[in-house]
């Protein structure tokens, strides 16, 4: 990846307000694929930055799972992963601070491992804030700065 973005960029655009689509629930089932359902869901932000949010769940192990929130490059098509929220399948380390944990985690981009060649999003930190798929897209919800569309009123005959 060429372009690095700052820790105050990555910050920006995790606070900018996302409105999730009407009708986003049905949206966001799930389609099968090779060994695992998949669903991609693009959202445009409040100051009309282009996001994309990625859900994924194994079809063999219930804790293997991710919800990425992707951030699409100006002028490319390139996605730039602002956070991951996965499940608890696999052992990860964090390279700078010789961290390793087996936990739910969420992975976060940052400047530094961008700076050291890795992965912008392979930091992480270990969660207890969630324990499925759903509960991963909660948290995003929360912590990414979604809206949820208004809810449609109905009269009472």
């Amino acid at each position: 990846m060429a372009l690095t973005l700052t820790d105050r960029e990555i910050a920006r655009l995790i606070l900018e307000s996302k409105l999730l689509p009407n009708g986003y629930e049905s949206r966001m089932q799930l389609t099968p694929k090779r060994g695992h359902s998949e669903r991609e869901v693009d959202i445009v932000g409040a100051s009309g930055d282009n996001f994309r949010l990625i859900l994924r769940q194994s079809l063999f192990n219930i804790l293997d799972f991710s919800v990425i929130l992707a951030y699409r490059l100006p002028r490319s098509n390139e996605l730039f992963r602002l956070r991951r929220y996965n499940g608890r399948s696999h052992e990860h380390t964090n390279s700078i601070e010789r961290q390793t944990f087996y936990e739910f985690h969420i992975h976060q981009a940052t400047e530094r491992y961008q700076e050291i060649g890795a992965r912008e999003d392979a930091y992480a930190v270990p969660t207890d804030r969630f324990a499925d798929l759903s509960g991963a897209v909660e948290c995003m919800v929360v912590d990414c700065n979604f809206d949820r569309p208004p809810q449609i009123q109905r009269k009472l005959l």
